[in-house]
This record gives structure tokens, sequence and C-alpha cells, in this order.
């Protein structure tokens, strides 16, 4: 025998519910309901919303048990983590106290650090995404270097700040400095490809 339908919902219930909502599978779950409400079969019902007639009878069950909001599509739980909270503990203690160099190998702890670390501890393989997550969660954040170019000039950065400081960033102050890239003639003009100057 076939699952009956909660009677506090009639068809038009179900109907005005379809035209209000704005999710599309939960409005063909809802007509398909509502057909079977007005005396349509379970196969008709399973032809106007497009599945087969299991999929009709877990709409059923889950209308019965959560009315119309039962039948939105609900986000997959996912893989369950494999850390636990005793794992979380341990880590949050390496991380707290550092590596050790002469056993770790290391000054700083990196992710991929960290994950072999989980594995030689727990025998747990987690991969640096997970761990990466994990440790947001736990209120840890990534530290990365700044960048540095490979051709910067030594004391280049603190030159800049102290010309811009005293807002004397001009291009002859550039092309006389040391650090530019001009002449050392004192131009402030352009520089040909001659090395002279050309005309301001």
């Amino acid at each position: 025998m076939p699952i009956p339908l909660r009677a506090d919902f009639d068809a038009a219930d179900l109907r005005t519910a379809a035209r209000q909502t704005k999710d599309a599978a939960q409005a063909r779950r809802l007509l398909a309901l509502a057909a079977i409400h007005d005396g349509a079969s379970r196969t008709e019902a399973a032809r106007i919303g497009g599945v087969t007639l299991q999929a009709v009878r877990d709409w059923v069950l889950r209308f019965n048990a959560e009315g119309p909001a039962g039948l939105i599509d609900r986000k997959a739980p996912g893989q369950p983590s494999r850390l636990n909270d005793t794992h979380r503990a341990a880590l949050a203690a390496a991380i707290e106290d550092g590596p050790m160099p002469a056993i770790h190998g290391v000054v700083r702890w990196r992710l991929v650090d960290l994950c072999q670390w989980v594995w030689e501890e727990s025998r747990v393989a987690v991969a640096k995404q997970t761990l990466s997550r994990e440790l947001r969660a736990m209120g840890y954040r990534k530290l990365s270097a700044r960048p540095r170019h490979h051709a910067q000039a030594e004391g280049a950065i603190a030159l800049f700040s102290r010309l811009r400081k005293f807002g004397s960033l001009r291009r002859r102050d550039v092309i006389r400095s040391p650090l530019g890239h001009g002449g050392d003639d004192g131009c402030a003009g352009q520089t040909s490809r001659r090395g002279r100057c050309s005309a301001t």
C-alpha cells in the first residue's frame, strides 16, 4: 500500500507553496504531491516530477515528516574530519611549542611539515588543504614571507620611503641617486641612447 500524505495540506495548499517558492526542485516535488492529493497515481506523480517511484516515496516521507520545507535539497554533509579533538589538541601544542630543529629538521612549521608530524604521531594522513582548513578553524593563520624581487637593489626601499616622506621624490633625485638607473652627471632630462642628455 502506498504511504498516505499528511492531511493538514491539501492540493491547493501545495500548489500555492509551489508558486511561492524560488526553489525549482521543491516546486516540482510539491506539484507532484498535489497531483497525488487530487487522486493521481504514484506513477503519474513520478512522471510529473520526472523521477522514479522510489523518489516519489522518499518525497512523501520527507513531506510527512517536515512539511513543504522537507522537499528542499539539503547540503551534503561531506566526509567527516579525520582529526578528532585529541588530534587537534596535540597539534595546537606542537604549534605553540614550535619545532625542534634537531628532531624535526625544520626551524619553523610549514603545512607540509605539520602533515608529516600528524602522520608520524597519529598515523593519520591529512592533505595540506585539509590541514589548512583545520588550522584556520582553530584560529591559526598562515604567515607568508614578504615577496622580494631577485634584482632589488640594497637600500632602494629605504631611499624611496625617505624621499617620499619629505615630498622630494622627483626624477632628478632618482637619477642622481647611486641607486637610480640614470647617469651621474646630474642630468634631469631624458637620456638618449648615446648617453647624452636630450633637450628638456
